[in-house]
């Protein structure tokens, strides 16, 4: 049996001077669950592969394209959450996005703000625990380059290729 998420949620970092960065997008007034802070989050279009709807999701609601991203990870990680509003239990997988210097975000009608924000404060403004646990992850991957390269979305998993160069030296 397959089993098919109902939403896609791409959380952006970056690494500078400053350190290691999250992006929170700030909800807009009219959307549902309005003023909360949170990565980039959406629904699945009919018959649409996983990772491409993260990638449609992330262009839609910030104008990044996948030429912006340095590397796209899976968090390994997949919400089950109620959703009050539609009387359902509904699924989430989560992907995060190391995006190349910068790239930068413009944000769409869904959002009315956005903050780049070390993992601990990013951590004190979102609501949900699953969001602290996918920083949590981020910060994992920030800091294990070699494992966390097995952790990056491609082919090279179900092809039978050699895992990424990098990840041997773990």
């Amino acid at each position: 049996m397959t089993v098919r998420p109902d939403i896609v949620a791409c959380w952006l970092f970056r690494t500078g001077t400053s350190g290691l960065e999250i992006l929170l997008l700030k909800r807009a007034p009219d959307r549902i669950y309005p003023g909360i802070w949170q990565p980039v989050t959406g629904r699945l279009e009919e018959g649409e592969r996983i990772v491409d709807g993260a990638l449609r999701e992330l262009v839609e609601e910030t104008g990044i394209e996948p030429a912006g991203i340095e590397v796209l990870y899976s968090l390994d990680q997949v919400n089950l959450f109620h959703a009050d509003h539609l009387d359902a239990l509904q699924s989430e997988v989560v992907f995060a996005a190391h995006l190349r210097l910068g790239v930068e975000a413009v944000l769409s009608h869904e959002h009315d703000d956005q903050r780049w924000l070390a993992p601990a404060d990013a951590r004190e403004m979102v609501v949900w625990p699953a969001y602290r646990e996918a920083i949590e992850r981020i910060e994992w991957i920030a800091g294990h380059a070699g494992m966390a390269a097995l952790m990056r979305v491609g082919a090279w998993a179900s092809e039978g290729s050699v895992p990424p160069e990098d990840a041997a030296s773990g």
